[in-house]
């Protein structure tokens, strides 16, 4: 009988994730059909149904399929890829700062696509399908060095190591990437500033397909380790006596973190703070057990950036405001109150 009332708590708190998540889910659709109408080129709601049925004029359907579609589909995906991220790192870490950006996975990924972009011949024909897998690898090397520089023996990750490490990584990258633009044609600085800007400059649908096998191969491996991340968070020494090999789940999971990060990054370029925002706003609505933070997460990042999106390309018609610094303007004083609020 003592249980009952923790029985009916637990099956409250499910009940409002379940409601949580069914809200957002018809929030990202609703900004979908919202960023559909718009642009410099106005589709009305009627021309945007017929069109999508195949009664549109061939201008429409340029507009539409060639041109608004992929980029609201690659918002979508690089918003759950960033954002769940995020999630991942904060978990493991046990740091409410942790994000791909801030810990500079973003900024390894984005230097190990410029350096392609640098010695490639032109940036049109770059291949798609390639870039993924490049900003992996960069991405990867950037973690390696962080976990290798804030991981102390007997002691584990330190979560202000970690967050300090990643800073200073982070500040270097960018460094590197700044001494990189001063040797670039203009056509090629161009081209990097627009990525650094955090544009989502990949706006076909080569791009969708290069990006969606990570995102649906990874995100639903780390919703099935939500059980063991929920372990995890529960310190070092409590996991091990629960018989979970820490260190391999860590590694495990920080691979997939790191995986959604660079492929989201190599298709957004570098839109920080969504992987700080996304979980956050989640934990605040289900609370902290993973198997409901993590797809809320998703959720949120999604509905963040798909917003920021339709947002910058409607502020200042005709011309367009970088996803990246829509999502700063919000992310950037969120960030400071996390900083008043929390103990790095």
């Amino acid at each position: 009988m003592d249980n009952v009332p923790f029985m009916m708590n637990d099956k409250k708190k499910r009940n409002r994730g379940i409601l949580m998540l069914s809200v957002l889910g018809a929030l990202v659709v609703i900004v979908f059909i919202i960023s559909m109408n718009t642009g410099y080129i106005r589709l009305s709601p009627v021309d945007v149904i017929r069109t999508l049925f195949g009664l549109g004029t061939t201008k429409q359907s340029l507009i539409l399929f060639e041109f608004r579609l992929p980029r609201i589909v690659i918002s979508v995906l690089i918003g759950a890829g960033l954002a769940v991220s995020g999630c991942i790192m904060q978990g493991v870490s046990r740091n409410a700062l942790a994000d791909p950006g801030i810990l500079g996975i973003n900024a390894g990924a984005g230097l190990m696509v410029m350096l392609f972009i640098s010695f490639y011949p032109t940036t049109a024909a770059a291949p798609v399908f390639l870039l993924p897998v490049l900003a992996l690898v960069g991405a990867g090397l950037t973690a390696t060095l962080i976990y290798s520089l804030a991981y102390k023996r007997h002691q584990g990750l330190s979560p202000t190591r970690l967050l300090l490490t990643g800073i200073a990584v982070a500040a270097g990258m960018s460094a590197a990437m700044i001494v990189l633009t001063l040797k670039l044609s203009p056509e090629k600085y161009q081209f990097v500033a627009t990525w650094m800007a955090g544009s989502i400059w990949g706006m076909n649908w080569k791009f969708v397909l290069s990006l969606l096998p990570w995102i649906v191969i990874l995100l639903p491996y780390v919703f099935y380790k939500a059980q063991v991340m929920n372990v995890l968070n529960l310190g070092e020494q409590t996991a091990t006596g629960l018989g979970a090999r820490v260190s391999r789940e860590q590694l495990k999971l920080l691979a997939a973190a790191v995986a959604l990060a660079a492929s989201s990054v190599a298709v957004s370029g570098g839109i920080g703070f969504v992987g700080l925002i996304g979980p956050h706003l989640a934990r605040r609505l289900v609370g902290p057990k993973h198997q409901l933070l993590l797809p809320t997460s998703a959720l949120v990042g999604s509905l963040l950036v798909i917003t920021a999106d339709t947002l910058g390309r409607w502020v200042l018609q005709p011309s367009e405001i970088p996803t990246g610094i829509v999502v700063a303007v919000i992310g950037a004083p969120y960030f400071l109150y996390l900083l008043t609020k929390t103990r790095v």
